[in-house]
């Protein structure tokens, strides 16, 4: 390719980034000249659902939640693959059953063991 194709086949990427750079940096010193600025008490503390903040925010949490709410993640992803493989479950024949049989085998030894350790327990 010649030099001058190269430049005209860059320009629109080019012009392209350097619009929206300019527009976000217009943009967000626009809204720094425009919004109020008026810092409260009240503006400045921490919302909790319209309850009154009490104590502190960094207070030790049981990690028995995060492991709940990890093992949900995984999961809930995870049932995600199957809605294509159902799509196209009459096209993929024995073969695609069978890998889809291994893939559900996984979950459930992850499940399993899951269970074992007691992650699924849910401390009162």
């Amino acid at each position: 390719m010649v030099p001058n194709q190269i430049f005209d086949n860059y320009l629109p990427v080019a012009l392209l980034t350097i619009i929206g750079f300019a527009f976000v940096g217009i943009s967000l010193l626009m809204s720094k000249m425009v919004r109020p600025s008026n810092k409260t008490k009240e503006k400045l503390s921490t919302y909790e659902c319209a309850e009154v903040p009490i104590g502190d925010a960094r207070i030790h949490f049981n990690v028995q939640y995060y492991l709940i709410v990890l093992v949900f993640l995984i999961f809930d992803v995870e049932v995600l693959f199957l809605y294509p493989w159902a799509v196209r479950f009459q096209h993929l024949g024995g073969l695609g059953f069978f890998e889809m049989l291994i893939f559900i085998e996984v979950l459930i030894i992850g499940l399993a063991y899951a269970w074992r350790k007691e992650a699924l327990e849910w401390i009162q």
